[in-house]
């Protein structure tokens, strides 16, 4: 039954009638949006075709759910990174089921959170704002114009690419495949990396994390950068090699390090990163539940929609990349 939803194109073939069960425990919130979307809510059983999951967590616990109700024919993550799922997502590579995740939802939000960063770096706000005394020195700089890299070519690189418009910079994309992304001056190969951090004045790390990528940010990749570049990472903090960027801020050849995520997250008490005074750590909080919420609710119900036969899956994964 998996397979009455074609996992390879986008619009679905309709299912079966049959239930949708929301799990681990249920959600009032997430319930009334798979209703408003003409599906029905029930819990897990043999009748069971879709699951949409709220926690972030608990992938073993989804796993049995899934053996024990082989026709369930599609699953809704919770939010945009899925790497916390990753070893089930490959156990399950070409069951024929439709996996979506978040990704892209949350894309305004996070974007917003991560031109903040940005500009609060290069405006040198981490020493400002904590003087106590009037310092009229002339650091700082402005974005426009800037050469930007942005590593990532999903919904909050787009959406950044929007935010950066207006003011005029160079933008290239670093994503695996070198296919034009709309907004960008250019986009390389993952492969190009090095390269494309040679003249950038800003870097935004916003990719998913998957084996292939986590450390993509080493040693290598800071010091190929010119001396003064600002990090900003709103994705995952296993994608930059935490040693490293302490010594690239410690030596002051970064410029800056604007982190909504760290590897390791939460990031402990002491851990030297809090002390560098060219790093602002926001704790994981791009996108608050405030922010999140009303856009997964929106997420659930076009996806609903899209298992009874309206209109296509919005977040699919690709199950052989891994996001």
């Amino acid at each position: 039954m998996p397979g009455a939803v074609d996992a390879s194109a986008g619009a679905p073939t309709p299912v079966p009638s049959g239930p949708i069960a929301v799990l681990p425990d249920g959600d009032a919130a997430v319930e009334a949006a798979v209703r408003d979307a003409g599906g029905t809510v029930a819990a897990l059983d043999a009748s069971t075709r879709g699951i949409v999951w709220t926690a972030a967590s608990g992938a073993a616990r989804l796993g049995a759910a899934l053996d024990a109700h082989p026709d369930v024919a599609w699953v809704q993550l919770p939010w945009a990174g899925v790497d916390a799922f990753a070893p089930l997502l490959e156990r399950h590579r070409g069951d024929g089921r439709v996996w979506t995740s978040a990704k892209g939802a949350y894309a305004q939000p996070v974007a917003e959170h991560a031109l903040m960063l940005a500009l609060a770096l290069l405006r040198e706000l981490p020493r400002r704002v904590v003087a106590r005394s009037w310092q009229p020195d002339e650091r700082g700089r402005s974005l426009y114009g800037a050469e930007v890299v942005i590593v990532g070519a999903g919904g909050i690189a787009v959406e950044l690419l929007r935010l950066l418009a207006p003011f005029g910079v160079r933008a290239t994309v670093v994503r695996r495949r070198a296919e034009p992304v709309e907004g960008a001056h250019r986009t390389v190969p993952t492969s190009a990396l090095g390269e494309a951090l040679e003249h950038a004045e800003v870097v935004f790390v916003a990719a998913a994390l998957t084996g292939a990528s986590r450390g993509l940010i080493g040693a290598g990749e800071l010091s190929r950068m010119p001396r003064g570049t600002v990090l900003v990472n709103v994705a995952r903090g296993a994608l930059v090699d935490t040693d490293a960027l302490v010594d690239g801020l410690r030596s002051g050849r970064l410029g800056g390090a604007g982190l909504d995520v760290t590897d390791p997250e939460p990031l402990p008490e002491g851990h030297p990163l809090w002390s560098e005074p060219g790093c602002i750590i926001t704790p994981h909080v791009a996108d608050t539940e405030a922010m999140t919420v009303p856009l997964f609710l929106e997420r659930v119900r076009r996806n609903v929609a899209a298992l009874l036969g309206d209109g296509a899956f919005e977040g699919r994964i690709d199950l052989d990349a891994g996001y």
